[in-house]
């Protein structure tokens, strides 16, 4: 793969396609706790980062203050509950990431997930749409001490696989995958069928530009 023989992707809005889902339930959240309404486009700013990152910074701009981590709390069990609740229904994997994936397995690209998500949902995620035997590594929220954009979940996943920077590329949808990436050493491939525009993704300087899924393949 343009000797890449490891690929790390994100979850939401790069493999599945969750955006939709993750705004309705902030929205519900915010709405609940703060009768605060940000927008779409703050909502959607913040995903790639962990859930209580994205609430606190939430709750600021609705406060114009700082705010104590019980109200971040709060926010984050009303989120889950209702995130939980309509998760098997909304969630689903964009079109040609399974054929993709069984692709590059079978060229024997070693294969792993770096996601800011919680171990639990994203598992659960990847097994309602049959991703998870696909990857040898799934890199969570609880997998380390500091979340994207620092590079700590990129160099934890190159670990668990036994493999170094200079042969892997790193697949997100948000600034937040690229900088990690980037500042991890490894290449970043910027996937344009996220939520996540050009324009938006452009200042953090992606290697590679993929307009879809099978993009990927493109560079082997």
């Amino acid at each position: 793969m343009a000797g890449y023989r490891t690929v790390l992707f994100d979850l939401d809005g790069t493999l599945l396609d969750t955006a939709a889902m993750i705004i309705t339930s902030l929205r519900h959240a915010l709405a609940l706790h703060l009768d605060y309404d940000p927008g779409d486009a703050l909502l959607l700013a913040g995903i790639g980062t962990t859930l209580h990152d994205q609430l606190r910074e939430h709750a600021i701009r609705a406060r114009s203050r700082s705010v104590d981590e019980a109200l971040v709390r709060g926010l984050a069990e009303t989120y889950i509950e209702h995130n939980h609740g309509i998760h098997d229904a909304l969630v689903g994997a964009f079109p040609g990431v399974v054929e993709v994936l069984d692709h590059l397995r079978g060229a024997g690209v070693r294969l792993g997930i770096v996601t800011s998500k919680g171990k639990a949902i994203a598992e659960r995620g990847l097994d309602l749409c049959g991703l998870r035997a696909h990857f040898e590594v799934v890199i969570t929220a609880e997998d380390v001490e500091r979340h994207k954009p620092h590079p700590e979940p990129v160099h934890t996943a190159l670990r668990a696989l036994g493999v170094s920077a200079a042969h892997a590329l790193f697949v997100g949808d948000s600034p937040h995958d690229v900088n990690a990436g980037n500042a991890a050493g490894v290449a970043t491939g910027a996937a344009l069928w996220g939520p996540f525009p050009r324009d938006v993704l452009r200042p953090s300087g992606p290697t590679h530009w993929l307009d879809r899924v099978g993009d990927v393949l493109k560079l082997l």
